[in-house]
């Protein structure tokens, strides 16, 4: 395989995944809005431009941090190029490049997710614009179904290893700012925090009923870090990503007969977390090791690029 192919269906995977995260968040958060007590005011909207590391780009705008504003700039803005329109357009260049390699099924949903997004305009109305997130998180779970139907080649595991890292980068960004950033002044992590905000970061990750499941103890800050951090059940947690990741590699080094740097640091990463505890974590810092997760994440992709000859 060509080595631009392998980096074109890396990135698919990448901006698929980002694309459907930042629509997720964006629904989450309108969510809040809409059926909290309380609006979710500047400081929900704030922290999701934090999450999805947007923050210091929007405020160099001077725009007003509100509902309309943020959304828009978060979901049809083609100027901004992490929102839900730059994501789906480079996820389809890079469809387009590799064509071949993709499923007649994984095209279309590709496809009817971009052309979702073809006007730069925004419904105006919330229910309206919740109807449109949802039409393409409907395309790029579509995808992702179509994506576990494919032959199981070097292809779809480049395509599948670039959705792992992204998901992990996501997931310890949200866990990072909304345990960290958003806790009221003085209160300690694992403290008491608004209900409606725990709520939103498990419908980010699409895991109200997980926790629901694997949880009876009502909803409880140590217990959702559990989950998403240490629950190898949970596709979006840190653990399952991370052990996905070191299988992915490991598939392709059997292909590519080379190991590599990129093998090394991704199978250190999956041990260190699952030799983890909760108790251990909050004790070193919660904030403190999620960033140096997020570190080791850009490092084991620089090292992917590396190995790949991506650049």
């Amino acid at each position: 395989m060509l080595s631009r192919t392998a980096a074109s269906l890396y990135w698919l995977g990448r901006y698929v995944e980002r694309a459907e995260f930042t629509a997720r968040l964006v629904e989450a958060t309108l969510r809040l809005d809409a059926l909290s007590s309380r609006p979710a005011g500047d400081a929900a909207w704030l922290s999701a431009l934090t999450v999805l590391g947007a923050e210091e780009a929007y405020l160099e705008r001077a725009q007003p941090i509100n509902q309309q504003s943020v959304t828009r700039y978060l979901t049809v803005d083609a100027s901004h190029p992490a929102s839900i329109r730059s994501c789906l357009d480079i996820a389809r260049n890079n469809a387009r490049a590799v064509r071949t390699a993709l499923s007649r099924e994984g095209w279309g949903s590709i496809n009817r997710a971009w052309l979702l997004f073809k006007s730069s305009s925004l419904p105006r109305s919330t229910p309206a614009t919740l109807a449109l997130i949802e039409q393409v998180e409907t395309e790029t779970r579509a995808f992702e179904g179509a994506l576990h139907r494919m032959l199981r080649n070097p292809a779809s595991s480049f395509i599948r290893l670039g959705a792992a890292m992204e998901r992990a980068d996501n997931t310890a960004r949200l866990l990072d700012v909304k345990y960290h950033l958003l806790l009221p002044e003085g209160e300690g992590v694992g403290g008491t925090v608004d209900r409606d905000q725990w709520t939103t970061i498990l419908q980010t990750v699409s895991a109200v009923n997980a926790y629901r499941w694997l949880y009876s103890q009502g909803l409880q800050p140590k217990l959702v870090i559990t989950m998403l951090m240490l629950r190898p059940e949970l596709p979006r947690s840190l653990i399952a990503c991370a052990e996905e990741t070191v299988n992915l590699l490991d598939g392709l080094r059997r292909h590519t007969g080379a190991v590599g740097i990129a093998t090394q640091l991704a199978r250190a990463r999956y041990a260190r977390l699952a030799d983890s505890s909760t108790a251990d974590i909050i004790d070193q810092g919660l904030h403190e090791y999620l960033e140096a997760f997020l570190v080791e994440n850009v490092a084991i992709d620089e090292a992917i690029a590396q190995k790949f000859r991506f650049v």
